[in-house]
């Protein structure tokens, strides 16, 4: 067995563990914004690990480059933690519960300042 077949190897398994952990974590977190880190952080690192080992298998196996698959990385790579934060800030909008144990709440104290901007705003007008 080559170098490249067992790198290969390795990152298609260690991409296979972190969707793994990417689906436990859906199941365990106890609220929305845990599992959509979990959805998010572990799967997009997980997907980019497999398509890392395929495109190493099509270049050194098949003698094939595949840029599709660059792109593919590449993509995943910058849309899916956005859309993470876009679901969870919507979500926190709508009125969604944190978790009742949580202890920071970031976001909370960046609304109330953009809502007593707001009204100030109206108010001058």
């Amino acid at each position: 067995m080559s170098l490249i077949a067992i790198l290969i190897s390795i990152l298609a398994i260690l991409g296979g563990f972190l969707s793994l952990l990417g689906s436990i974590g859906l199941i365990r977190f106890p609220d929305v914004y845990g599992r959509l880190h979990a959805a998010t952080k572990s799967a997009t690192l997980g997907v980019i690990s497999i398509m890392l080992a395929t495109f190493l298998y099509f270049l050194f196996a098949e003698q094939l480059f595949m840029g599709k698959i660059l792109l593919t990385i590449l993509f995943v790579f910058l849309t899916a933690p956005v859309v993470g934060l876009t679901v969870s800030r919507s979500a926190y909008r709508i009125g969604v519960p944190l978790w009742e144990q949580s202890t920071i709440d970031e976001l909370g104290k960046k609304m109330n300042k953009s809502k007593k901007k707001k009204k100030e705003k109206t108010a001058v007008e």
